[in-house]
C-alpha cells in the first residue's frame, strides 16, 4: 500500500476523494462516518457535505474513485496486450488478485457486498456500479477473436467472484479443483 497523499492546499472532490481512499483502503469503511474521512482528509464533516452535498453521494463518489483506481491498477499490472484466451484472462487476473498490494481493494469489496447483503443505504448501487464497471473492463480484456466478449466476461466475473470467495473463507483448493473441472472456452 502506497503512503497517504498528502494534504492538499486547495479543497475539491478531486483532491479530496485520493486521501478519504487512503483511509479506506487502509481502515475500511466502518459505518461510513464522515467524521474519520474528514479527518483522513484533512478537513471537517461540514467541508465534506459542503463539496459532495452529502454522505450517500460522498460514499458514492468515493467508491468509484476507488475502482478507478483499482481498474487502472489492474490495467498497468496487465499490461496492453490482450490475453489469447478466457483461461489466460482469467489466471492474469486471478495472479494480480494474489498480490498483497489487492488485498485492501478485496477486503474493501467484501465489506460493500456485506453492507448490500445488509441492506444499508448506498451500498447495493454501490456494488451495482462497481460490477459494471468491472464487466465493462473485462469485455476490453477479452481475447479479440472471442465470439461473445459479454457473455466472456459475465462468466469470468462470476467465475473470479466465487473464487475469490471461496478463498477468503479457505476454500482456495476447492475453487481451484473447480476450475480445473470446467472449461472456459467459448462455445
Amino acid at each position: 500500500m502506497s503512503p497517504a497523499p498528502s494534504r492538499p492546499e486547495k479543497l475539491s472532490r478531486e483532491t479530496l476523494l485520493p486521501l478519504m481512499a487512503a483511509h479506506v483502503l487502509e481502515h475500511g469503511l466502518g459505518g461510513a462516518s464522515l467524521r474519520p474521512l474528514a479527518k483522513a482528509a484533512g478537513t471537517s464533516d461540514r467541508m465534506l457535505v459542503y463539496h459532495f452535498g452529502n454522505k450517500e453521494t460522498l460514499i458514492g463518489e468515493l467508491l468509484d474513485h476507488i475502482a478507478g483506481v483499482y481498474s487502472a491498477t489492474l490495467d498497468m499490472a496487465l499490461g496492453e496486450i490482450r490475453p489469447a484466451s478466457r483461461r489466460e484472462c482469467f489466471d492474469r487476473v486471478m495472479d494480480q488478485a494474489a498480490n498483497p498490494a489487492m488485498r485492501p481493494f478485496m477486503v474493501l469489496w467484501w465489506d460493500i457486498v456485506a453492507g448490500a447483503a445488509r441492506n444499508l443505504p448506498g451500498y447495493e448501487v454501490a456494488a451495482q456500479k462497481m460490477i459494471a464497471r468491472q464487466l465493462d473492463w473485462l469485455i476490453r480484456q477479452m481475447p479479440v477473436d472471442d465470439p461473445d466478449p459479454e457473455g466472456g466476461a459475465r462468466l469470468l466475473l462470476t467465475l473470479m467472484e466465487g473464487s475469490l470467495m471461496l478463498g477468503t473463507v479457505g476454500h482456495a483448493k476447492t475453487a481451484r479443483d473447480g476450475l480445473l473441472a470446467g472449461d472456459l472456452s467459448p462455445s
